[in-house]
């Protein structure tokens, strides 16, 4: 294998894949059921056009569950190997987050915009470079090996018919290793493999104290709101330090990267005088202890409230589970919590509505072992290290259950200051270039 001339094919070709993720930026695939879904179609047929053109059997698929449930469109396609030669599969997707308040956004969320050397632009990173990395890389590395690519349309929903799709397709998705390139790096110039990912459970939750709003002057004293009912419970999920106070939760304090205090509350953009909550290292508290957040509340909003006692409310609670617990076991031992400490007797129905699994890497293997050879060339000698993910992605665990055979590597091409689902979501363009090179001299490595 010729590391130099796979290297120079790649750059040779990013004019051209840089202005191929402009336009493929410029589709607003938002695969929330709120927006058009035309757009996840004209997204899925531009990947097809270009699969085909690298010669890949390709075909682009709405899949119908037994449950009645049908799928955004995803692209499948395959390269038999050669002979003696291992199967890769390829997996990243195409839809995107909604752009949220298009004020916050400093240009056009589906104009491609280069600026000090990042591409600005909603799915620049999360995850449209992670298709056209792979198309890259096909088109650049020595051929050999076996190629199947799988670019699904509906991650940013929670990936519905994402086992039914296995076992539909399992056959044409079967593989020796599977690469996931949906995850990030440790920070700009330094790559990294994701060994581990939390999981997450989402709570439904409803506090109630009246079967209707009443004159806070009249009753206000011997009933206290809604709102503040369950604000006191809320208060319940976390001890004095920050750390989750859930009995029976996973807690770890095992990591082995450092991440400076410093550094992390500028990538996350802490105000001053903001104190970090919890307890252990930073990077155990981002991968391996749970974290709980309200993320939705519906209360009356500021400009047409009055004088009125609140009934009910209704919240959106989020939980991070650590790698090696079981989610739908995590989300029921925060139902029980929540339903153990609402106060003053307040009515609530808790449902856990999502719940997705954790996922940890299996030990070093010569596939990873290749994998950090190649980062490390790409990124000029720099050592890769393996991280973990505060985030999840439930449907890694199901590929590792589907195909216990497989080695899965996951890999990156965002950095702390992407902000993916956020306004201004970027790509850094030298990472990107790197991200491509590291793959297409992976896929050629294998081959031998």
């Amino acid at each position: 294998m010729d590391t130099q001339k796979i290297t120079s094919r790649v750059d040779n070709a990013m004019p051209h894949v840089l202005a191929e993720l402009k336009d493929f930026v410029a589709i607003p695939s938002i695969s929330a059921s709120a927006f058009d879904q035309s757009t996840m179609d004209t997204s899925a047929q531009w990947i097809a056009q270009r699969v085909k053109d690298l010669g890949l059997e390709t075909e682009v698929i709405k899949l119908h569950t037994p449950s009645g449930l049908v799928g955004r469109p995803a692209i499948l396609a395959s390269r038999p190997s050669q002979p003696g030669k291992p199967t890769i599969l390829l997996y990243a997707h195409h839809d995107v987050q909604p752009v949220g308040e298009e004020s916050e956004w400093d240009s056009q969320p589906f104009v491609a915009v280069e600026k000090d050397g990042r591409l600005y632009g909603r799915g620049t990173a999360d995850d449209k470079a992670g298709v056209l990395v792979h198309l890259a890389a096909i088109e650049a590395a020595d051929p050999g090996v076996g190629i199947r690519l799988f670019i699904e349309g509906e991650e940013e929903i929670g990936s519905p018919t994402f086992s039914d799709f296995l076992t539909e397709y399992r056959e044409k998705l079967e593989a020796d290793v599977i690469v996931v390139a949906d995850s990030s790096n440790w920070s700009v110039g330094k790559p990294s493999l994701t060994t581990s990912l939390r999981g997450v459970v989402r709570l439904d939750v409803k506090v109630s104290v009246l079967d209707h709003a009443l004159h806070s002057g009249f009753f206000g004293g011997p009933v206290l709101d809604a709102v503040v009912v369950a604000s006191r419970l809320i208060a319940t999920l976390h001890d004095e330090d920050g750390n989750v106070a859930v009995a029976g939760l996973v807690q770890d304090d095992s990591t082995d990267v450092d991440y400076p205090e410093a550094d992390f509350r500028r990538d996350a953009g802490l105000l001053d005088g903001i104190e970090l909550a919890g307890s252990g290292s930073i990077t155990s508290r981002l991968w391996t202890k749970p974290a709980i957040s309200v993320i939705g509340m519906d209360i009356t909003p500021v400009d047409v409230a009055s004088n009125t006692i609140i009934p009910s409310v209704d919240m959106l609670i989020s939980m991070r589970v650590a790698p090696g617990q079981d989610s739908m076991e995590a989300g029921e031992m925060l139902a029980q919590h929540l339903r153990d400490h609402v106060p003053f007797g307040a009515h609530i129905e808790v449902l856990v509505a999502e719940a997705g699994s954790a996922f940890l890497a299996r030990e070093s293997s010569q596939v990873t072992d290749i994998a950090r050879w190649a980062l490390k060339e790409a990124w000029d000698g720099t050592d890769p290290v393996d991280i973990g993910q505060g985030g999840s992605i439930p449907f890694i665990a199901d590929l590792a259950e589907m195909f216990p055979q497989a080695q899965i590597l996951v890999t990156g091409i965002e950095d702390p200051d992407t902000r993916a689902h956020s306004a201004n979501e970027s790509l850094h363009l030298g990472d990107f270039r790197n991200a491509i090179v590291a793959e297409a001299l992976l896929l050629s490595r294998l081959g031998e």
